[in-house]
């Protein structure tokens, strides 16, 4: 069976669209700078493929059809909203309560463990959000053309375009921030500040989830 593809107007018009949205940044952008200012550029990449990779199932739950049940049920949308806004704001009361000390071990702990936490907070972090699961179900439709087939396909080609360029733009976003941190740490006034500013970052980002409308991730 052939794979079935959207127009080549519809995927340059699709790219364009998905990378003007993705510079401006949301909540997923944020996340992203928070951790690459706390612990460095590597914990911001990871930190991005474990949203991406959560952005990914949302593809694939609007590809089936799946993401109707939370625009249909407004007690489904809620569940999930609200457990997204209190996994955030648990990160950040984590991370405000916690000891320096305890931070200190933390960065001491072996990579692997270290980054497969980092994976994984991005990813129930995006996992969580409705709003993900809702933008995909608005926005991605736009560009499909139904007289060519195979509509859940065309929904996951464009996905995988997104993603890929989410993971590029937000990559940037480490990047930088991830660079800034390393300057920004060398004052000892940032190193005390500094665990207030990403806790409060966190439970920002956690009271906005669940107080927001539907913006963008």
């Amino acid at each position: 069976m052939d794979i079935v593809l959207p127009s080549a107007a519809n995927l340059w018009i699709f790219t364009g669209a998905a990378l003007a949205l993705l510079l401006i940044p949301g909540p997923a952008v944020l996340f992203i700078i928070g951790r690459s200012i706390e612990q460095g550029r590597r914990a911001g990449i990871v930190s991005d493929l474990g949203i991406h990779t959560a952005t990914l199932v949302h593809v694939l739950a609007a590809a089936l059809g799946l993401s109707a049940i939370l625009a249909s049920s407004a007690l489904a949308f809620s569940v999930v909203k609200y457990a997204g806004a209190a996994y955030l704001i648990w990160l950040g009361l984590r991370k405000l309560l916690g000891s320096d000390v305890a931070t200190d071990e933390a960065l001491a702990a072996p990579a692997r463990h270290r980054y497969r936490r980092l994976f994984r907070d991005g990813f129930v972090v995006n996992l969580l959000n409705p709003k993900t699961a809702l933008f995909f179900l608005a926005f991605l439709p736009q560009f499909v053309d139904p007289t060519r087939g195979h509509i859940a396909t065309q929904i996951t080609v464009l996905g995988m375009i997104f993603v890929g360029v989410g993971l590029m733009t937000d990559g940037c976003y480490a990047m930088a921030a991830g660079t800034a941190g390393g300057w920004l740490k060398r004052s000892r006034g940032w190193q005390a500040f500094e665990r207030y500013v990403s806790g409060m970052l966190y439970i920002g980002l956690g009271l906005t989830t669940a107080l927001g409308g539907a913006n963008r991730k």
